[in-house]
């Protein structure tokens, strides 16, 4: 069946969405992708009614209910209305051609699963994108757990015959690895950036004062464990520069965030460290845009925009290289070090920290080129109109 402008409809399930911000990357995908597809499909969006750890719903919208969101139809759930009777109601009134999973381990993955695997809605055109979940530095987070309901899942057949989508040939690795399947079934399309890579939104609007010495590094992520704060916090504990090191992002792990806090208190006095909260997505740019250097040592990322948003505002990354940023020394966009030379993380950060503000600042613009040229790959985009087109 064809929606009423005669484009595919993509029915689409995701944790978080617009207007929220703090989930991340994901929903950051999701958005991109709708931005840049939205003249060939039609995405209807089913998400819950709050942002990422949030207690309140969204203000001015009206729950159960399909509402216009840039170029999306979105229906926001409340928590008690993620029910296996509700979803199901939801998707038999809901004409669509593909059922959009966005998540391996959200409930509202495994509740469509559930409904199509006892044949209470008969659809058969099913993607799922783990959006690297089945990388070690998220799947190793309780471990347990997901092991067991991974196990489970295949002993009941609950992702046959769905069509997974991978955002790289590593994360095609990790699925084969985790469900045992063939990589016929795997289609990669990596995750699309902002649909605006230029602009005012990218120019620099701080520079510092001159004869600054003070090296300005940001950290900019959700503080959950992957993301791996604390590494950065142990490196900076090597440094000898002055650095002053502004930390950015949700506190969403508690317990974690108080390690880190304990690690700050540990610090020597010629790094200063200020927590400065959550960023609006509009705002991202804008504030790596004030920094020498983004200091990212995550665990595992399956795309990053975070890392992009940083290159687009100019400013060069020092980042593990367990993302897809690979070979950045070489464009002059950073760095990509293995977790394991932890020296090396600190050995580039006194390097950097010695040049003066013109040879900082002088390469801001050719980093700005470099990641639009990388951004700018009409194939990435292909490979994602083939994601849905064949239905």
């Amino acid at each position: 069946m064809k929606s009423s402008s005669n484009k595919t409809v993509v029915l689409t399930f995701v944790g978080s969405y617009l207007p929220g911000y703090k989930a991340g990357g994901i929903l950051r995908t999701i958005a991109n992708t709708v931005d840049h597809l939205h003249d060939d499909f039609d995405f209807w969006i089913v998400t819950r009614d709050r942002d990422l750890g949030e207690d309140k719903p969204y203000a001015d919208i009206k729950i159960n209910q399909w509402h216009q969101v840039g170029n999306a139809m979105v229906y926001y759930l409340q928590p008690q209305s993620i029910t296996v009777k509700d979803i199901k109601c939801l998707i038999l009134s809901t004409p669509h051609h593909v059922v959009y999973l966005n998540s391996f381990f959200d409930p509202l993955t495994i509740k469509v699963l559930l409904i199509r695997k006892v044949g209470w809605v008969d659809f058969n055109h099913v993607i799922v994108a783990p959006r690297g979940e089945f990388a070690w530095g998220s799947l190793g987070l309780k471990y347990l757990k997901k092991f067991t309901y991974i196990q489970v899942a295949r002993l009941l057949g609950l992702y046959n015959k769905v069509r997974w989508q991978a955002s790289s040939d590593l994360e095609v690795t990790d699925i084969i690895n985790v469900m045992k399947i063939k990589p016929d079934v795997i289609h990669i399309a990596r995750d699309l950036p902002n649909n605006i890579i230029s602009g005012d939104s990218c120019d620099v609007t701080f520079q510092p004062a001159d004869g600054c010495k003070v090296l300005r590094l940001v950290f900019l992520s959700r503080i959950a464990r992957e993301k791996n704060l604390d590494y950065a916090l142990k490196v900076l504990n090597k440094v000898n520069a002055r650095v002053d090191f502004d930390i950015y992002g949700p506190a969403e792990d508690t317990i974690y965030w108080k390690e880190c806090r304990d690690l700050i208190n540990q610090l020597p006095v010629n790094v200063l460290v200020n927590y400065l909260g959550a960023v609006s997505p509009n705002e991202v740019i804008p504030t790596f845009s004030r920094y020498d250097l983004f200091l990212f040592p995550t665990a595992g990322e399956n795309y990053g925009h975070v890392i992009v948003e940083s290159l687009m505002a100019g400013t060069p990354v020092l980042i593990s290289d367990r993302t897809i940023w690979r070979n950045l020394q070489a464009d002059g966009l950073g760095w990509n070090i293995d977790l394991k030379q932890m020296d090396s993380f600190v050995e580039i950060i006194e390097r950097f920290a010695l040049l003066n503000k013109s040879e900082r600042w002088k390469n801001r613009a050719i980093v700005k080129i470099k990641i639009a040229e990388r951004l700018l790959d009409p194939a990435v985009l292909e490979a994602n109109r083939n994601l849905f087109s064949k239905y």
